[in-house]
């Protein structure tokens, strides 16, 4: 048996690459905690906003398979996903800037707003994606994509945890008679967006295609929808089966991640500059722990770490539900600490799910259809953004809070059992690659 490679020499690379992720992990975890509190300026009810909240996900349901593919079949001089990263991340970062400005002013003109920075964010998110299988060997993208998660974590940390505490300073703009808070964290966020990508660009340099052109012509002939009827009448549905998978665990996670700030705000009475933290915890557990568990799965096996990750994410869900009684009558402190706790828990496991599905799917792809598979991926995770939050507010405005949890268990569950059916996507399961 062949011995293994080591991540050793890829490490400066991954963690170059890393920025295009700490991007994404930067300005996602302030819009899902913020966004619904600006919402609820306008919007009473949880469904609606729900409803709102997968506004973003049904753009990028098309745009970033679509965008994804589009990468698979560019050949430039500065490579095939870099052109849409040095163009559409800093037009996203920009509008990014500028949605709690519009939150001040009317309710269609964040909307407005929101879909215009979500027309660059999903199209650039396939790309950047991308990246990391192109120049990362099959059998190291576990660990790969946990270093990768670490800058994503990381990133997380610094805008939920450092940057969403200026959401509680007052400044004075022009045309508001009195000081305004909730505003500076998405402009200075919006600043290291910017930063990261100059740094990107500078330091990345992507290898040129190495395609043959009958093999590239052949792939662009081939569409998203024939990809997915490809995977789908397989004989070995080990492809299908992660696809449903990740949809149902994404649909526990984009269930109860837009609702984790208002649940802070409006159940355990933080402040918005410390409603975030809740997400924090779970950017702090991807900062730690995604290495790891890319190292642990390396060791171990993919689909049995994310299996065992499955269950201990149901455990720890269904713990927040009863957390939600149990610690009614308790001092507000200790409930906050605990129910923080209870999240570093749940990343913790989330971010062996995360960083490990991922190469399972490349792992089934080749070097033409690596974009494709990417886009897959995505299309699947963004459906289940949009039926998640929809369905996650209406139980909350049936059931209250705690019903929420027991929706993410449940398809935690499901997700465990679907997983099961996984037989491909190991480091020993070689892809062909260019």
């Amino acid at each position: 048996m062949a011995k293994r490679k080591s991540l050793k020499g890829y490490y400066l690379t991954t963690f170059l690459i890393g920025l295009g992720f700490f991007t994404m992990g930067l300005m996602d975890p302030l819009y899902d905690t913020y966004v619904p509190i600006f919402l609820r300026n306008f919007i009473e009810s949880n469904t609606i906003v729900g409803l709102i909240m997968t506004f973003d996900n049904v753009l990028a349901i098309f745009l970033i398979p679509i965008f994804s593919a589009l990468s698979d079949r560019v050949d430039t001089r500065i490579g095939r996903r870099m052109p849409f990263i040095v163009t559409l991340l800093p037009i996203a970062a920009v509008l990014f800037g500028l949605i709690p400005f519009s939150a001040l002013s009317s309710l269609w003109l964040l909307i407005a707003l929101v879909f215009c920075f979500n027309l660059s964010k999903q199209a650039v998110r396939g790309p950047v994606v991308a990246l990391m299988p192109d120049m990362v060997p099959g059998d190291l993208r576990s660990e790969a994509n946990g270093v990768i998660n670490t800058m994503g974590g990381i990133a997380t940390i610094l805008g939920t945890v450092a940057l969403a505490r200026l959401m509680d300073v007052y400044i004075k703009l022009p045309g508001q008679e009195e000081p305004v808070n909730e505003i500076l964290a998405f402009p200075v966020a919006s600043l290291f967006v910017i930063l990261a990508v100059v740094l990107l660009f500078i330091f990345v340099k992507e290898r040129s295609s190495q395609v043959p052109r009958e093999k590239a012509a052949k792939e662009k002939k081939e569409s998203i929808l024939q990809s997915l009827r490809h995977v789908v009448g397989e004989k070995d549905k080990s492809a299908l089966f992660i696809l449903i998978s990740l949809l149902c665990w994404f649909i526990s996670y984009q269930g109860v991640l837009p609702f984790v700030g208002l649940y802070s705000e409006e159940v355990l009475g933080t402040s918005s500059g410390t409603a975030s933290l809740a997400a924090g915890m779970v950017g702090i557990a991807y900062a730690i722990f995604a290495i790891p568990s890319g190292k642990v799965a390396h060791r171990f096996g993919r689909k049995r770490t994310i299996r065992v990750s499955l269950v201990c994410l149901v455990a720890v869900t269904l713990l927040v539900f009863v957390h939600s009684f149990v610690t009614a009558s308790w001092n507000p402190t200790v409930r906050l600490v605990s129910f923080w706790a209870l999240l570093f828990l749940f990343g913790i496991f989330w971010v062996s799910v995360v960083t490990n599905s991922f190469p399972m799917l490349w792992q089934m792809s080749d070097y033409t259809t690596v974009g494709i598979y990417t886009g897959l991926y995505y299309f699947f995770s963004q459906a289940a953004s949009i039926i998640a939050p929809p369905i996650a507010g209406g139980c909350i405005d049936l059931f209250g809070y705690p019903a929420l949890f027991v929706f993410t268990a449940i398809f935690f569950a499901i997700a465990w059992i679907t997983m099961s059916k996984v037989d491909r996507g190991e480091p020993e399961d070689l892809a062909v690659e260019a």
